[in-house]
């Protein structure tokens, strides 16, 4: 595989910072305290990690359609299919509390990592593209357990 473009690597670790804002909110409750105060409740805990989640996945659903539109035929009728996935469950599963909606959210990111690795396969990605799916998935799932535990 060949090197992550820095340009991707530095924006996709920038995208980790909600995600690991809320995770510090969650183990910091004067954090959490100062967080609230300064940018409201949407934006600590579990709250801005879900939130974000869900954008995240519908923007994930996104790129994937754009992996599937260099297919052709059933590789590429496939490749649409999968590509909502993320999308829908995004908002359809995160409902119901905190807690359930982070697992779900987890279950969703692992989700999109297996679509990643099949269009990796088949080479509608970046060579790269792995490398930067892995990191960043490890690092949202970890940030996400944070909630659920």
């Amino acid at each position: 595989m060949t090197k992550i473009p820095r340009s991707a690597l530095i924006l996709g670790l920038a995208g980790l910072i909600p995600f690991l804002w809320g995770a510090a909110t969650l183990l910091s409750p004067s954090l959490a305290q100062w967080g609230q105060s300064a940018l409201g409740g949407r934006f600590v805990g579990p709250y801005v990690q879900l939130f974000y989640g869900t954008i995240i996945l519908s923007f994930m659903s996104g790129v994937l359609w754009g992996f599937a539109a260099k297919a052709n035929g059933a590789i590429a009728t496939t490749g649409y299919a999968l590509s909502v996935i993320p999308a829908l469950w995004a908002f359809f599963m995160t409902g119901g509390g905190p807690v359930t909606a982070a697992m779900n959210l987890i279950v969703g990111f692992l989700g999109v990592l297996a679509i990643d690795w099949l269009f990796w396969r088949q080479g509608l990605t970046p060579d790269w593209w792995m490398r930067l799916r892995v990191l960043l998935t490890a690092i949202v799932c970890l940030a996400l357990g944070i909630g659920v535990l």
